[in-house]
C-alpha cells in the first residue's frame, strides 16, 4: 500500500493540519485527516472502472471548522445522544453540555474529539493511519482520562476498516462511532433517497419528540422502518409516520440482529452499481439520511443539500448511559475498549 501526506490547511489557531491518502494497487485510495482524525474520502471504482468519490468532505481544515454536521468525523467520547446531557455512574451524578436545543447532549457536545487535533503514526506497510487522542480527566464533562486511538486501514480489495481502542484511569462511559455521510452517486450528485438498502434488524428504538428513546425496542415489520429485505431509502420517507415526523426523515436506531462480528448492512447504487457492506461488532447503528445538510459548500465547491448523503454510524443504543434495558456502555477502569466497523466497497 502507498500512503502520501499533503498538507490540509491551517486551523483558526495556527496549527497546520495533515491529509494521508492511502491508496492500493488499483488506484482506488482514502484520505484521512488528523484534524478530527476524520475520513474526507473514498474513491472506489464504478461499474464501468471510473473512480467514484462516495463520502461527503471539504477541500481543506477550513470547511471542518466552518460548517456543522460532523462530516467523516470520529465521534467521542460518546455519540448520539444523552437525555438532559446527565447521567448516573457510580452514585456519582454527571452533567454535560446541552448543545441539541437545549434538551440533550449530542455527540459530546461543542468539544466532541471532531475539533481536535490528533498525533499520527503511519504504517505503510499494512495501509493503516492511526490517530491518537489523550482526554483527560473531566474533559467534556466525563469522569476519567481516556487514551483512544482510531485506526483507519485500507486494503487491496476496497475495505474501510474503523478500529477504536481505548483505556480509561477511572470508571466512565464510552460509545465511540464515525459520522461519515456516504453517497454511493458519488458525493455532490444530488440525493441519496434512489439508493437501495438493507438493515439486518428486526427492531428499532422509537423516539419522543427530542430523538430520545423511550427505552424500548420496537418491531419493524409493518413500519417505515423496515429495511430486513432491500428497499429504495426514499419509497416510504414520505409515510405519514410520527416517527418520521419527529426526526424530519430517517434518523433512528437500529436493533441489529446477532452478536460478534458480522455483515449487518449493505447500500447500493442503481446509477453506478457501487455497492457497500457494513460489517460491526456493535449492537446497534444509527440510520441517518442527511435530514438537516444545509448549503454546506463541499469538495470542489459542490453545495451539499437535504439528504444528499446518509449515516451508518455503528454505536450502543442512543442514551443508553440511561436505559437498563440497553446494552451498557460503562468502560471500567483499566478495562480495554475495542471496536471494529468495516466499509466494504464493491460493484454489481
Amino acid at each position: 500500500m502507498d500512503i502520501e501526506r499533503s498538507g490540509f490547511g491551517t486551523t483558526r489557531d495556527g496549527q497546520q493540519v495533515s491529509l494521508y491518502k492511502i491508496s492500493n494497487s488499483s488506484g482506488a485510495y482514502i484520505t484521512v485527516t488528523d484534524y478530527g482524525a476524520s475520513l474526507v474520502s473514498v474513491a472506489v471504482p464504478d461499474r464501468d472502472g471510473k473512480l467514484t468519490d462516495v463520502t461527503l468532505g471539504y477541500d481543506s481544515v477550513t470547511g471542518y471548522e466552518t460548517y456543522s454536521g460532523h462530516l467523516g468525523a470520529v465521534i467521542g467520547r460518546y455519540g448520539n445522544r444523552i437525555e438532559g446531557g446527565a447521567f448516573n455512574l457510580n452514585g456519582t451524578d454527571y452533567q454535560l453540555a446541552l448543545n441539541e436545543g437545549g434538551h440533550n447532549n449530542l455527540h459530546s457536545g461543542p468539544d466532541g474529539y471532531e475539533y481536535r487535533m490528533w498525533q499520527t503514526a503511519v504504517n505503510e506497510q499494512n495501509g493503516c493511519v492511526a490517530f491518537s487522542l489523550h482526554s483527560p480527566d473531566g474533559d467534556q464533562g466525563f469522569p476519567g482520562s481516556l487514551d483512544v486511538t482510531v485506526t483507519y486501514k485500507f486494503t487491496e480489495d476496497n475495505r474501510v476498516t474503523l478500529h477504536y481502542d481505548a483505556v480509561c484511569d477511572k470508571d466512565t462511559v464510552v460509545n465511540m462511532t464515525n459520522h461519515s455521510y456516504f453517497n454511493l452517486n458519488g458525493e455532490g450528485t444530488g440525493s441519496i433517497m434512489d439508493h437501495e438498502l438493507r438493515i439486518d434488524a428486526d427492531g428499532y428504538t422509537p423516539v419522543d419528540e427530542f430523538s430520545i428513546p423511550y427505552g424500548t425496542v420496537d418491531p419493524v415489520e409493518g413500519t417505515p422502518f423496515d429495511f430486513r429485505t432491500a428497499k429504495v431509502i426514499g419509497r416510504d420517507a414520505g409515510t405519514e409516520c410520527e416517527q418520521l415526523a419527529h426526526t424530519g426523515g430517517y434518523d433512528h436506531n437500529f436493533a441489529l440482529n446477532g452478536s460478534g462480528f458480522r455483515e449487518v448492512v449493505e447500500a447500493y447504487s442503481p446509477k453506478t452499481g457501487i455497492a457497500m457492506t457494513v460489517t460491526t461488532d456493535q449492537p446497534g447503528v444509527q440510520f441517518y439520511a442527511g435530514n438537516f445538510i444545509r448549503d454546506a459548500v463541499g469538495k470542489g465547491g459542490k453545495v451539499y443539500h437535504k439528504n444528499d448523503g446518509f449515516c451508518l454510524e455503528t454505536q450502543h443504543f442512543p442514551n443508553a448511559v440511561n436505559v437498563l434495558a440497553f446494552e451498557s456502555p460503562r468502560l471500567d477502569a483499566g478495562e480495554r475498549y475495542s471496536t471494529t466497523t468495516c466499509y466494504a466497497f464493491s460493484v454489481k
